[in-house]
């Protein structure tokens, strides 16, 4: 069953968005697609004036961890909008897409009940939200589209550090504090399945301070430096889910309209300018010349994605190689380059790519 709808205060019927607007206490409630009818402002429980037939809505964290990370990736895609103070909706200029900031809690559960058409938002609050509502991997209503990279750590079983050297199935039975019931629940239930009787207790914020306070035997909590989980006296019993943040959409039906039709491109050209951009972070782009003697062994040094650039200059028997390689190996390959009779060599950074 999906999670309950706690009503926000909604602007009259054709009002415009104004300096007031705020998404702050907004739950989805799923739209009505039965007996084939098409989507219509009237069955989103969005705000009114934020919904716009052909306009992608985009749900960003509005703060937060992978924040800042999400931002950079928009703007290096390309996604050009400004965010009036105390607004938490902004048009992309040139494109119709709005973006919509939300907790990332929450994220996940405006996509899968249709309120948004995209989002991001970490795994874990993904699968959170999914066990939550009911939902297998293969039947949800949401489909992942690509891997950002950012935001990544591990959910993880914690305890006292005196009590760390247990397995976690002793844990079984616990008090355990989380602010992520559905898969705790899901962790000790498989650890022992003819035991649920594991106290699992919801809270929003310092689950490491539980254990410390005496309100739990140990903590389910997400571990990134593990400076904060050291500090309360804390260490990693079990390993619970591995998480990163996620771009992932609501999944394309004839209803929703993304199936086919402007939304349906729009939702590609988000897609193929986050993979574009996540690819210009990855890579440089070397230039070298070389002696033809040389040519065949610069080549080898510099395979590309597909093959090298190899261009013919004025001098005789000189050429011009060029090619993508990944910037952890690129120092590594100009002293190859260097030792293999290249000279000239430059190094670019890329904004953005098409692949």
């Amino acid at each position: 069953q999906a999670p309950s709808a706690a009503p926000g205060p909604a602007l009259a019927p054709g009002a415009v968005l104004g300096e007031n607007c705020s998404m702050e206490g907004y739950r989805g409630v799923s739209p009505n697609y039965d007996n084939g009818q098409s989507w219509s402002p009237a069955k989103s429980s969005m705000p009114v004036g934020v919904i716009e037939k052909d306009t992608v809505l985009f749900a960003v964290p509005k703060k937060g961890r992978i924040h800042e990370d999400v931002m950079k990736i928009l703007k290096g895609s390309g996604f050009d909008a400004k965010r009036p103070d105390r607004l938490d909706v902004a048009m992309c200029k040139d494109l119709p897409i709005k973006l919509v900031f939300l907790p990332a809690a929450d994220i996940p559960s405006y996509v899968m009940e249709g309120n948004v058409d995209i989002g991001i938002s970490g795994s874990d609050m993904l699968e959170e939200a999914m066990i939550e509502a009911g939902y297998l991997d293969d039947d949800a209503p949401v489909e992942v589209v690509l891997k950002l990279g950012i935001g990544k750590c591990k959910l993880c079983l914690q305890a006292p550090v005196h009590l760390c050297d247990r397995p976690a199935k002793d844990f079984v039975g616990k008090r355990v504090v989380t602010s992520f019931p559905s898969l705790t629940k899901r962790f000790f239930d498989g650890l022992a399945k003819d035991r649920h009787d594991t106290y699992i207790k919801e809270v929003s914020g310092s689950v490491e301070a539980a254990c410390g306070l005496g309100l739990a035997d140990a903590v389910v909590d997400l571990v990134e430096t593990g400076t904060t989980m050291k500090a309360a006296g804390l260490d990693i019993v079990a390993d619970v889910l591995e998480t990163e943040a996620l771009l992932f959409q609501q999944r394309p039906t004839e209803a929703n309209g993304l199936e086919s039709g402007s939304k349906a491109d729009i939702l590609r050209l988000i897609e193929k300018r986050i993979e574009g951009y996540l690819t210009a972070t990855k890579y440089v782009f070397i230039v070298c010349n070389c002696h033809h003697d040389d040519l065949q062994r610069v080549c080898a040094l510099m395979p590309g994605k597909r093959s090298p650039t190899v261009t013919e200059l004025k001098e005789e028997r000189w050429h011009s190689v060029s090619a993508l390689v990944k910037i952890s190996e690129s120092n590594r390959v100009m002293d190859e380059l260097v030792k293999g009779g290249a000279e000239d060599i430059l190094c670019l950074n890329l904004s953005n790519t098409r692949m």
